[in-house]
């Protein structure tokens, strides 16, 4: 068994070596079951060291010039080699318990995916606590992975086709609508883990106002098959802000 993690990174050198960190700290969940694993870091056209600390630190760097988050994470997994792709965001920090739960979900031979609940790393007021809090729940509700944490078996990945190339956001969720209905097929289960939840910055919350943030939301459940596919409406995870 090999699991391969992959992470998108754009201009990330500031939490991408304590994202590589968490991540060796939390191995031994796989090495222990005497599990394969490799780190490939996908460098999203970055202008910063992002992919020379990625190196130094041991992982594997492949390059991807359209700066959308859904081709990156594509370009890694096209470079892995493992039975189960682990997709990580830059700025998150996993936790061996968390790894573990991951281990167990693969070892059960019948989970297709498996996503995990977020908690913040910093306290947030009390509306920002809220917007996190119906995401978990939605989460768990409707089985969508969040794009922090996405484990899926790499053999059904690539017959739904990866990411979609023309969304700048929510990739995810149209991720995981696909590989329901093959899970449904195959007769799989698709889970939320939710015992240790996935650590992430909270930076983006405190960067934009919080008017731009609901006007975001907003307009994503208004419109909700135009805004992903609309870059400036999506500027925050690519307007180089950090």
């Amino acid at each position: 068994m090999t699991v391969s993690i992959v992470i998108p990174a754009f201009n990330e050198e500031r939490l991408l070596p304590r994202t590589l960190a968490a991540v060796r700290d939390a191995l031994p969940a796989f090495t222990d079951r005497g599990w394969n694993h490799e780190v490939v870091v996908c460098d999203n056209n970055s202008s910063d060291r992002t992919p020379d600390l990625a190196r130094a630190s041991g992982a594997r760097v492949v390059f991807e010039p359209v700066n959308q988050i859904g081709r990156a994470r594509n370009a890694g997994a096209a470079a892995a080699c493992g039975d189960w792709l682990l997709f990580l965001d830059a700025d998150s920090i996993p936790t061996r318990a968390l790894f573990e739960d991951a281990a167990n979900a693969i070892a059960s031979g019948d989970v297709l995916f498996a996503g995990a609940v977020v908690r913040l790393d910093e306290n947030l007021p009390p509306i920002e606590s809220v917007l996190v809090g119906c995401w978990n729940l939605a989460s768990r509700l409707f089985r969508w992975m969040a794009g922090s944490f996405i484990l899926v078996e790499a053999a059904a990945f690539r017959e739904v086709g990866g990411f979609h190339p023309d969304l700048y956001a929510a990739e995810e969720l149209d991720l995981s609508r696909r590989l329901k209905a093959l899970a449904r097929r195959r007769r799989k289960r698709t889970i939320i883990l939710t015992r240790h939840p996935l650590v992430s910055s909270a930076r983006r919350l405190k960067l934009y106002p919080r008017r731009y943030l609901l006007r975001f939301f907003a307009r994503g459940l208004l419109r909700p098959l135009s805004t992903p596919r609309d870059r400036e409406a999506c500027a925050m995870w690519y307007d180089g802000r950090r």
